[in-house]
């Protein structure tokens, strides 16, 4: 069971414009097309940010052009938020008030032998990451430019802690990178049980 964070980008490393928006997105792939079909059927429990959550609500028709439904999950999804939101009919939606460690353990719980899916944005995924709770990144970026908008993983992340693992085009307009995360306290341990290694350059 791995916590991974699966999502789109710009060239320029934005997931989303300034006000949440991915319809840039939806011009460039078709979902039966891209690894989703197979990634969706492994994931048994979702995180979500406020921000994407009610971006969601807010564009519920396009959402169902897209995936042909308004809420296309079963999975339970736990949104992040520390305001109250309104709730989705037929969803399971749990909402979160704290930081992401205290509800990691009821996701896995949930989710049973298959995995859990950080769906956005950009800060939540790293603050999984800050407390060594991401397993995965696949990253999916597509041939425009968006100028600014928000950001896909606003961390500092060395190459020490991100190891590429496969790289595959999607179409014409696609192309997805997969990387495994070697958590911190990981590295720490190899460090302190072999030669001290030298600093990565920044």
């Amino acid at each position: 069971m791995k916590t991974q964070y699966y999502t789109a980008t710009s060239l320029d490393g934005f997931i989303a414009t300034e006000n949440d928006s991915l319809e840039w997105l939806f011009a460039l792939a078709d979902l039966s097309e891209s690894s989703y079909p197979e990634f969706i059927a492994e994931v048994g429990a979702l995180a979500m940010g406020s921000a994407t959550y009610e971006w969601m609500i807010r564009n519920a028709t396009k959402v169902s052009q897209e995936t042909g439904s308004p809420w296309p999950y079963t999975q339970p999804t736990w949104v992040f938020s520390n305001r109250d939101l309104p709730t989705i009919d037929g969803a399971d939606i749990r909402f979160a008030n704290g930081g992401v460690d205290q509800f990691h353990s009821e996701m896995r719980a949930a989710a049973g032998t298959k995995n859990i899916w950080l769906v956005g944005g950009g800060d939540l995924a790293g603050q999984f990451y800050d407390v060594g709770l991401l397993d995965e990144l696949i990253v999916q970026i597509g041939s425009v430019t968006l100028g600014k908008g928000k950001p896909l993983f606003p961390r500092r992340a060395l190459s020490s802690n991100l190891k590429l693992k496969s790289v595959t085009q999607m179409g014409e307009s696609m192309a997805e990178l997969r990387y495994e995360v070697h958590k911190k306290h990981e590295n720490k341990e190899a460090e302190q049980g072999g030669t001290p290694q030298p600093p990565v350059p920044c």
